[in-house]
Protein backbone atom coordinates (compact mmCIF):
# COMPACT_ATOMS: atom_id res chain seq x y z
CA UNK A 1 0.00 0.00 0.00
CA UNK A 2 1.13 3.56 -0.63
CA UNK A 3 2.69 5.23 2.38
CA UNK A 4 0.58 8.40 2.00
CA UNK A 5 3.53 10.75 1.78
CA UNK A 6 1.60 13.61 0.27
CA UNK A 7 -1.37 13.98 2.55
CA UNK A 8 -0.79 17.70 2.95
CA UNK A 9 -2.00 18.22 -0.59
CA UNK A 10 -5.64 19.07 -0.90
CA UNK A 11 -8.49 19.46 -3.31
CA UNK A 12 -11.36 21.82 -2.75
CA UNK A 13 -14.83 20.23 -2.72
CA UNK A 14 -15.75 21.96 -5.95
CA UNK A 15 -12.65 20.56 -7.65
CA UNK A 16 -13.75 17.04 -6.75
CA UNK A 17 -17.27 17.66 -8.05
CA UNK A 18 -15.92 19.12 -11.29
CA UNK A 19 -13.74 16.05 -11.81
CA UNK A 20 -16.68 13.66 -11.39
CA UNK A 21 -18.84 15.80 -13.68
CA UNK A 22 -16.12 15.55 -16.33
CA UNK A 23 -15.97 11.80 -15.71
CA UNK A 24 -19.74 11.61 -16.27
CA UNK A 25 -19.42 13.47 -19.56
CA UNK A 26 -16.77 10.97 -20.62
CA UNK A 27 -18.95 8.00 -19.53
CA UNK A 28 -21.92 9.35 -21.53
CA UNK A 29 -20.23 8.27 -24.77
CA UNK A 30 -20.29 4.55 -24.01
CA UNK A 31 -23.95 3.61 -24.17
CA UNK A 32 -23.21 2.09 -27.56
CA UNK A 33 -19.99 1.34 -29.37
CA UNK A 34 -19.26 4.18 -31.72
CA UNK A 35 -16.78 6.98 -32.27
CA UNK A 36 -16.42 9.62 -29.51
CA UNK A 37 -19.56 11.74 -29.24
CA UNK A 38 -18.18 14.80 -27.49
CA UNK A 39 -14.98 16.77 -27.07
CA UNK A 40 -14.02 15.43 -23.65
CA UNK A 41 -10.33 16.09 -23.00
CA UNK A 42 -10.20 12.49 -21.77
CA UNK A 43 -10.90 11.06 -25.21
CA UNK A 44 -7.35 11.14 -26.58
CA UNK A 45 -5.73 9.14 -23.77
CA UNK A 46 -8.69 7.05 -22.63
CA UNK A 47 -11.54 6.62 -25.13
CA UNK A 48 -10.11 3.72 -27.13
CA UNK A 49 -8.62 1.74 -24.20
CA UNK A 50 -11.77 2.17 -22.07
CA UNK A 51 -13.99 1.15 -24.96
CA UNK A 52 -11.77 -1.89 -25.49
CA UNK A 53 -11.95 -2.78 -21.80
CA UNK A 54 -15.75 -2.61 -21.91
CA UNK A 55 -15.72 -5.04 -24.84
CA UNK A 56 -13.19 -7.47 -23.34
CA UNK A 57 -13.87 -7.48 -19.59
CA UNK A 58 -16.21 -10.43 -20.24
CA UNK A 59 -13.06 -12.52 -20.83
CA UNK A 60 -12.26 -12.17 -17.12
CA UNK A 61 -15.84 -12.37 -15.82
CA UNK A 62 -18.37 -13.99 -18.12
CA UNK A 63 -21.26 -12.21 -16.39
CA UNK A 64 -19.84 -8.81 -17.37
CA UNK A 65 -21.12 -8.82 -20.93
CA UNK A 66 -20.48 -5.77 -23.07
CA UNK A 67 -24.20 -4.99 -22.98
CA UNK A 68 -24.32 -5.02 -19.17
CA UNK A 69 -21.06 -3.14 -18.72
CA UNK A 70 -22.20 -0.40 -21.09
CA UNK A 71 -25.45 -0.15 -19.15
CA UNK A 72 -23.55 0.26 -15.87
CA UNK A 73 -21.21 2.92 -17.25
CA UNK A 74 -23.99 4.90 -18.92
CA UNK A 75 -26.13 4.74 -15.78
CA UNK A 76 -23.32 6.52 -13.95
CA UNK A 77 -23.09 9.07 -16.74
CA UNK A 78 -26.69 10.03 -16.03
CA UNK A 79 -25.97 10.45 -12.30
CA UNK A 80 -22.68 12.33 -12.45
CA UNK A 81 -24.03 15.79 -13.17
CA UNK A 82 -23.24 18.95 -11.24
CA UNK A 83 -26.87 19.30 -10.20
CA UNK A 84 -27.13 15.71 -8.95
CA UNK A 85 -23.86 15.82 -7.03
CA UNK A 86 -24.55 19.18 -5.40
CA UNK A 87 -28.09 18.14 -4.45
CA UNK A 88 -26.77 14.92 -2.94
CA UNK A 89 -24.27 16.62 -0.63
CA UNK A 90 -26.28 19.78 -0.01
CA UNK A 91 -27.31 18.71 3.50
CA UNK A 92 -23.73 18.16 4.64
CA UNK A 93 -21.13 20.59 5.89
CA UNK A 94 -18.27 19.62 3.62
CA UNK A 95 -17.50 23.06 2.22
CA UNK A 96 -14.14 22.79 3.98
CA UNK A 97 -12.65 19.38 4.61
CA UNK A 98 -11.43 18.54 8.07
CA UNK A 99 -9.01 15.78 9.04
CA UNK A 100 -8.94 13.19 6.32
CA UNK A 101 -9.97 9.68 7.22
CA UNK A 102 -8.75 6.50 5.60
CA UNK A 103 -11.86 4.57 4.61
CA UNK A 104 -11.35 0.95 3.63
CA UNK A 105 -13.85 -0.45 1.13
CA UNK A 106 -14.14 -4.19 0.46
CA UNK A 107 -16.08 -4.51 -2.77
CA UNK A 108 -18.47 -7.07 -4.16
CA UNK A 109 -18.11 -8.21 -7.76
CA UNK A 110 -21.63 -9.23 -8.71
CA UNK A 111 -22.31 -6.50 -11.28
CA UNK A 112 -20.01 -4.12 -13.18
CA UNK A 113 -18.74 -1.13 -11.17
CA UNK A 114 -20.85 -2.11 -8.16
CA UNK A 115 -18.37 -0.46 -5.77
CA UNK A 116 -18.30 2.91 -7.50
CA UNK A 117 -20.90 4.49 -5.21
CA UNK A 118 -18.77 3.74 -2.14
CA UNK A 119 -15.68 5.07 -3.89
CA UNK A 120 -17.52 8.25 -4.87
CA UNK A 121 -18.90 8.66 -1.34
CA UNK A 122 -15.43 8.51 0.19
CA UNK A 123 -13.85 10.90 -2.28
CA UNK A 124 -16.62 13.49 -2.43
CA UNK A 125 -16.36 13.91 1.34
CA UNK A 126 -12.63 14.62 0.99
CA UNK A 127 -11.46 11.36 2.52
CA UNK A 128 -8.96 8.72 1.43
CA UNK A 129 -10.28 5.65 -0.35
CA UNK A 130 -8.48 2.34 0.23
CA UNK A 131 -10.18 -0.28 -1.91
CA UNK A 132 -10.01 -4.05 -1.97
CA UNK A 133 -11.60 -5.05 -5.28
CA UNK A 134 -13.35 -8.33 -5.85
CA UNK A 135 -11.37 -10.71 -8.03
CA UNK A 136 -14.51 -10.75 -10.19
CA UNK A 137 -14.34 -7.00 -10.82
CA UNK A 138 -10.77 -5.77 -10.46
CA UNK A 139 -10.31 -3.88 -13.72
CA UNK A 140 -13.03 -1.32 -14.35
CA UNK A 141 -12.63 0.82 -11.24
CA UNK A 142 -8.84 0.68 -11.36
CA UNK A 143 -9.10 2.09 -14.88
CA UNK A 144 -11.49 4.76 -13.60
CA UNK A 145 -8.82 5.68 -11.02
CA UNK A 146 -6.38 6.39 -13.85
CA UNK A 147 -8.97 8.66 -15.45
CA UNK A 148 -9.52 10.58 -12.21
CA UNK A 149 -5.77 11.07 -11.77
CA UNK A 150 -5.60 12.43 -15.31
CA UNK A 151 -8.32 14.92 -14.39
CA UNK A 152 -6.57 15.94 -11.17
CA UNK A 153 -3.19 14.46 -10.15
CA UNK A 154 -4.07 14.94 -6.46
CA UNK A 155 -6.37 11.91 -6.75
CA UNK A 156 -3.24 9.76 -6.64
CA UNK A 157 -3.02 10.64 -2.94
CA UNK A 158 -6.68 9.92 -2.31
CA UNK A 159 -7.19 6.58 -4.11
CA UNK A 160 -5.27 3.43 -3.16
CA UNK A 161 -5.89 -0.20 -4.07
CA UNK A 162 -5.01 -3.26 -2.01
CA UNK A 163 -4.87 -6.71 -3.58
CA UNK A 164 -4.55 -8.59 -0.28
CA UNK A 165 -5.56 -7.09 3.07
CA UNK A 166 -6.88 -3.76 4.27
CA UNK A 167 -5.41 -2.44 7.50
CA UNK A 168 -4.52 0.83 9.17
CA UNK A 169 -7.82 2.49 8.33
CA UNK A 170 -10.23 4.62 10.32
CA UNK A 171 -13.43 2.91 9.14
CA UNK A 172 -14.56 0.05 6.91
CA UNK A 173 -17.33 -0.53 4.37
CA UNK A 174 -17.51 -4.20 3.36
CA UNK A 175 -20.00 -5.84 1.01
CA UNK A 176 -20.40 -9.58 0.65
CA UNK A 177 -22.63 -12.57 1.29
CA UNK A 178 -24.20 -13.71 4.54
CA UNK A 179 -21.25 -16.08 4.93
CA UNK A 180 -18.50 -13.55 4.28
CA UNK A 181 -20.21 -11.05 6.59
CA UNK A 182 -19.24 -13.29 9.53
CA UNK A 183 -15.60 -13.03 8.48
CA UNK A 184 -15.96 -9.27 8.03
CA UNK A 185 -17.46 -8.93 11.52
CA UNK A 186 -14.53 -10.82 13.00
CA UNK A 187 -11.80 -9.11 11.03
CA UNK A 188 -13.15 -5.55 10.95
CA UNK A 189 -15.22 -5.46 14.14
CA UNK A 190 -12.72 -3.19 15.86
CA UNK A 191 -13.31 -0.42 13.31
CA UNK A 192 -16.43 1.68 12.78
CA UNK A 193 -18.04 -0.27 9.97
CA UNK A 194 -20.84 -0.92 7.54
CA UNK A 195 -21.07 -4.62 6.74
CA UNK A 196 -23.57 -5.54 4.05
CA UNK A 197 -25.11 -8.98 3.63
CA UNK A 198 -27.32 -10.62 1.02
CA UNK A 199 -30.38 -8.66 -0.02
CA UNK A 200 -32.93 -9.13 -2.76
CA UNK A 201 -35.67 -7.06 -4.31
CA UNK A 202 -39.31 -7.90 -4.88
CA UNK A 203 -42.17 -6.74 -7.08
CA UNK A 204 -45.87 -6.57 -6.27
CA UNK A 205 -48.28 -7.07 -9.15
CA UNK A 206 -52.01 -6.37 -9.09
CA UNK A 207 -52.91 -7.97 -12.40
CA UNK A 208 -53.79 -4.58 -13.87
CA UNK A 209 -50.31 -3.75 -15.12
CA UNK A 210 -49.96 -2.51 -18.68
CA UNK A 211 -47.83 -4.32 -21.21
CA UNK A 212 -45.28 -1.50 -20.93
CA UNK A 213 -45.11 -1.86 -17.15
CA UNK A 214 -44.51 -5.59 -17.42
CA UNK A 215 -41.93 -5.00 -20.11
CA UNK A 216 -40.15 -2.57 -17.77
CA UNK A 217 -40.35 -5.11 -14.95
CA UNK A 218 -38.26 -7.39 -17.15
CA UNK A 219 -35.38 -4.92 -16.76
CA UNK A 220 -35.74 -5.12 -12.98
CA UNK A 221 -35.52 -8.90 -13.16
CA UNK A 222 -32.99 -9.60 -15.91
CA UNK A 223 -30.48 -6.74 -16.09
CA UNK A 224 -27.09 -8.06 -14.99
CA UNK A 225 -28.62 -11.58 -15.17
CA UNK A 226 -30.46 -10.86 -11.92
CA UNK A 227 -27.22 -10.86 -9.92
CA UNK A 228 -27.65 -7.46 -8.22
CA UNK A 229 -29.29 -6.83 -4.87
CA UNK A 230 -31.63 -4.42 -6.66
CA UNK A 231 -32.74 -7.12 -9.10
CA UNK A 232 -36.23 -8.47 -8.54
CA UNK A 233 -35.92 -12.12 -7.53
CA UNK A 234 -39.51 -12.59 -6.36
CA UNK A 235 -42.92 -11.38 -7.50
CA UNK A 236 -46.08 -11.26 -5.42
CA UNK A 237 -49.17 -11.80 -7.56
CA UNK A 238 -52.91 -12.03 -6.78
CA UNK A 239 -54.50 -15.45 -6.61
CA UNK A 240 -55.33 -16.96 -10.00
CA UNK A 241 -52.88 -14.60 -11.70
CA UNK A 242 -52.52 -15.32 -15.42
CA UNK A 243 -48.83 -15.51 -16.28
CA UNK A 244 -49.42 -15.54 -20.05
CA UNK A 245 -49.25 -11.74 -20.40
CA UNK A 246 -46.24 -11.67 -18.10
CA UNK A 247 -44.36 -14.14 -20.29
CA UNK A 248 -45.35 -12.29 -23.48
CA UNK A 249 -44.12 -8.99 -22.06
CA UNK A 250 -40.68 -10.27 -21.04
CA UNK A 251 -39.99 -12.14 -24.27
CA UNK A 252 -37.51 -9.46 -25.42
CA UNK A 253 -35.06 -10.96 -22.92
CA UNK A 254 -35.05 -14.34 -24.65
CA UNK A 255 -31.48 -13.63 -25.80
CA UNK A 256 -30.40 -14.74 -22.31
CA UNK A 257 -30.71 -18.33 -23.45
CA UNK A 258 -27.70 -17.71 -25.73
CA UNK A 259 -25.42 -16.82 -22.81
CA UNK A 260 -23.54 -19.95 -21.79
CA UNK A 261 -23.39 -19.44 -18.01
CA UNK A 262 -26.97 -18.25 -17.77
CA UNK A 263 -28.20 -21.12 -19.97
CA UNK A 264 -26.30 -23.63 -17.81
CA UNK A 265 -28.07 -22.31 -14.71
CA UNK A 266 -31.43 -22.41 -16.47
CA UNK A 267 -30.92 -26.00 -17.63
CA UNK A 268 -29.63 -27.11 -14.22
CA UNK A 269 -32.56 -25.65 -12.28
CA UNK A 270 -35.04 -26.92 -14.85
CA UNK A 271 -33.60 -30.44 -14.52
CA UNK A 272 -33.80 -30.27 -10.70
CA UNK A 273 -37.43 -29.18 -10.86
CA UNK A 274 -38.32 -31.94 -13.32
CA UNK A 275 -36.51 -34.68 -11.39
CA UNK A 276 -38.10 -33.61 -8.11
CA UNK A 277 -41.52 -33.09 -9.62
CA UNK A 278 -41.49 -29.44 -8.52
CA UNK A 279 -44.34 -27.44 -10.00
CA UNK A 280 -43.11 -24.52 -12.07
CA UNK A 281 -43.73 -22.46 -15.16
CA UNK A 282 -41.21 -22.37 -17.99
CA UNK A 283 -41.01 -20.01 -20.98
CA UNK A 284 -37.72 -21.31 -22.35
CA UNK A 285 -35.35 -18.96 -20.55
CA UNK A 286 -36.74 -18.38 -17.06
CA UNK A 287 -38.51 -20.58 -14.54
CA UNK A 288 -41.29 -19.34 -12.24
CA UNK A 289 -41.59 -21.29 -9.00
CA UNK A 290 -43.98 -20.71 -6.12
CA UNK A 291 -41.82 -20.23 -3.02
CA UNK A 292 -41.92 -18.28 0.25
CA UNK A 293 -38.21 -17.44 -0.02
CA UNK A 294 -36.76 -14.22 -1.40
CA UNK A 295 -33.44 -15.26 -2.93
CA UNK A 296 -34.05 -17.28 -6.07
CA UNK A 297 -31.34 -19.06 -8.09
CA UNK A 298 -30.12 -17.62 -11.39
CA UNK A 299 -32.74 -18.11 -14.13
CA UNK A 300 -35.47 -18.65 -11.54
CA UNK A 301 -38.00 -16.13 -10.25
CA UNK A 302 -39.99 -17.00 -7.14
CA UNK A 303 -43.64 -16.11 -6.94
CA UNK A 304 -46.08 -15.98 -4.06
CA UNK A 305 -49.85 -15.53 -4.32
CA UNK A 306 -51.76 -13.13 -2.10
CA UNK A 307 -55.42 -12.33 -1.49
CA UNK A 308 -55.03 -10.00 1.48
CA UNK A 309 -52.96 -6.93 0.72
CA UNK A 310 -52.70 -5.81 4.34
CA UNK A 311 -51.26 -9.20 5.31
CA UNK A 312 -48.82 -8.95 2.40
CA UNK A 313 -47.75 -5.47 3.50
CA UNK A 314 -47.06 -6.71 7.05
CA UNK A 315 -45.04 -9.66 5.74
CA UNK A 316 -42.90 -7.34 3.62
CA UNK A 317 -42.31 -5.05 6.60
CA UNK A 318 -41.29 -8.11 8.62
CA UNK A 319 -38.77 -9.03 5.91
CA UNK A 320 -37.52 -5.47 5.36
CA UNK A 321 -33.97 -6.26 6.50
CA UNK A 322 -33.66 -8.75 3.65
CA UNK A 323 -35.26 -6.58 0.96
CA UNK A 324 -33.31 -3.94 -0.94
CA UNK A 325 -36.19 -2.37 -2.84
CA UNK A 326 -39.83 -2.96 -3.73
CA UNK A 327 -41.16 -2.46 -7.24
CA UNK A 328 -44.83 -1.74 -7.87
CA UNK A 329 -47.25 0.67 -9.49
CA UNK A 330 -46.50 4.23 -8.33
CA UNK A 331 -47.94 4.82 -4.87
CA UNK A 332 -49.18 1.28 -4.45
CA UNK A 333 -46.92 0.74 -1.44
CA UNK A 334 -45.00 3.29 0.60
CA UNK A 335 -41.40 3.75 -0.59
CA UNK A 336 -41.88 1.45 -3.58
CA UNK A 337 -40.35 2.37 -6.93
CA UNK A 338 -41.95 2.14 -10.33
CA UNK A 339 -41.39 -0.66 -12.80
CA UNK A 340 -38.09 -0.49 -14.67
CA UNK A 341 -36.33 1.69 -12.09
CA UNK A 342 -34.76 -0.81 -9.69
CA UNK A 343 -31.43 -0.67 -11.52
CA UNK A 344 -31.53 3.11 -11.87
CA UNK A 345 -31.00 4.27 -8.28
CA UNK A 346 -30.39 7.89 -7.36
CA UNK A 347 -27.27 8.92 -5.48
CA UNK A 348 -29.26 9.02 -2.23
CA UNK A 349 -30.46 5.42 -2.64
CA UNK A 350 -28.00 3.65 -0.35
CA UNK A 351 -27.28 -0.07 -0.20
CA UNK A 352 -29.06 -1.70 2.75
CA UNK A 353 -30.66 1.73 3.34
CA UNK A 354 -27.62 2.78 5.41
CA UNK A 355 -26.58 6.35 4.60
CA UNK A 356 -22.95 6.06 3.49
CA UNK A 357 -22.25 9.78 3.67
CA UNK A 358 -23.51 9.97 7.26
CA UNK A 359 -21.33 7.03 8.19
CA UNK A 360 -18.18 8.40 6.59
CA UNK A 361 -18.59 11.89 8.02
CA UNK A 362 -19.56 10.79 11.53
CA UNK A 363 -17.52 7.64 12.12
Amino acid sequence: MSSFLFLNCSMKPQEIIESFVELGIFFSQFEKEEIPRNNSPLNVPFYSPFNELIKTVEIYNAWFTERNTRHAVFSWAELLTEKNLNTWISGYNISEFGKRKKIGVVMAGNIPMVGFHDMLSVLITGNIFIGKPSSKDDKLLKFVTDILIQLNPHFSDFVHWEDQYIKGVDAIIATGSNNTSKYFEYYFGKYPHIIRKNRNSVAILTGDETDDELRSLADDIFLYFGLGCRNVSKIFVPEHYDFNRFFESIEHYNFLRDHNKYANNYEYNRAIFLVNGTRHLDNGFVLIKEDTGLSSPIAVVYNEFYNDFEKLRKNIIFDKDNIQCIVSKPGFLENSIQFGKSQKPELRNYADNVNTLDFILNS
